[in-house]
């Protein structure tokens, strides 16, 4: 079986339990299994148990953000050694671009990052899509490294048949988070100001790329923006974003540039899973497509962008 580590920092703590929930499925098939330091018992030592796996481990998985690169120790020590062994051929280093960062510039930046062409998870539509994909790389190396040998064993197991026996206890030690109605109001309204950002650059990079297009963006109140689309001076499509429509909250779109609108095509509500909050749709506008989606605020602003782009398209 396939040792995986996780090089990550603790504010990127959920993301990492997401990423081990797609692995899963390689666990049960018996391919592979991981680790991170989390799963250090009491009473063991902290700096030797995370050495000793970054020393044997087969795959070694950089959950790659700003505060990945911002830690000393995961920069510095994880990091550093894990290329070391990497560029021996002692083990496979995969970067795992979690959150946009300057991460090519890094001493990792010549290997090929996941997902895609190391497009941050938090920036696909849906994040169980781009852990899928970081889940086939995973899979992929772990079938290049092959068997294993027999004989091998865990690094924080004792060697010797006079030493204590190994504590045998389940893996999914995952406690299950709870939000409270502050933290999905301060979501939402995170998620809506990053849309009205989205929608303004988006539309200033639309008309310096096309001569005959141009667009407006209005930013009417905190709860509310709209934005139009013209080409050749004819207007070929209007939105009107806003918080808080009536019955079912959210943020919603409307096809119509009207700061008084309550009516709207299409609504993003704020839900929650066990581990994280995320965007889902009503799939009004797409008779049903995007509901099973959980959207970050990239996939939401691009689900609207897209529903406001289409008639230039």
């Amino acid at each position: 079986m396939t040792t995986v580590f996780f090089s990550y920092c603790h504010a990127d703590e959920a993301l990492r339990d997401q990423l081990e929930r797609q692995l899963k499925i390689l666990q049960r098939q018996g391919l592979i299994e991981t680790w991170h330091d989390r799963r250090i018992e009491a009473g063991q030592e902290f700096a030797g148990e995370i050495d000793a796996h970054i020393e044997a481990d087969e795959i070694i998985l950089l959950l790659v953000s700003p505060d990945f690169l911002n830690s000393d120790y995961c920069y510095e020590v994880e990091m550093t050694r894990a290329l070391e062994r990497h560029n021996a051929g002692e083990a496979i280093v995969i970067p795992v671009i979690l959150r946009d960062c300057l991460w090519k510039g890094a001493p990792f930046g010549k290997i090929l990052g996941v997902p895609t062409d190391g497009r941050p998870v938090t920036q696909w539509p849906d994040i169980d899509h781009a852990f899928r994909l970081v889940a086939e790389a995973v899979q992929a190396a772990a079938k290049r490294v092959g068997s294993p040998q027999a004989a091998k064993r865990s690094p924080s197991l004792p060697v010797n048949g006079s030493e204590p026996d190994q504590v045998i206890r389940s893996s999914n030690l995952r406690v299950a988070k709870t939000f409270t109605d502050r933290d999905h109001d301060a979501f939402q309204t995170e998620a809506f100001d990053y849309m009205a950002k989205y929608f303004e650059n988006s539309l200033s990079e639309l008309s310096s790329r096309n001569a005959e297009v141009d667009g407006t963006f209005r930013r009417l109140d905190a709860n509310r923006f709209s934005a139009v689309v013209y080409r050749d001076g004819r207007a070929l499509s209007r939105c009107t974003v806003f918080m808080g429509g009536q019955h079912f909250g959210g943020i919603a779109y409307s096809t119509t540039e009207n700061a008084a609108t309550n009516g709207f095509n299409e609504n993003l509500t704020v839900e929650a899973d066990e581990q994280t909050l995320f965007l889902r749709s009503m799939g009004m506008a797409h008779f049903g497509q995007n509901k099973d989606q959980k959207l970050t605020f990239e996939g939401a602003a691009e689900t609207y962008w897209q529903m406001f782009i289409k008639p230039l398209q």
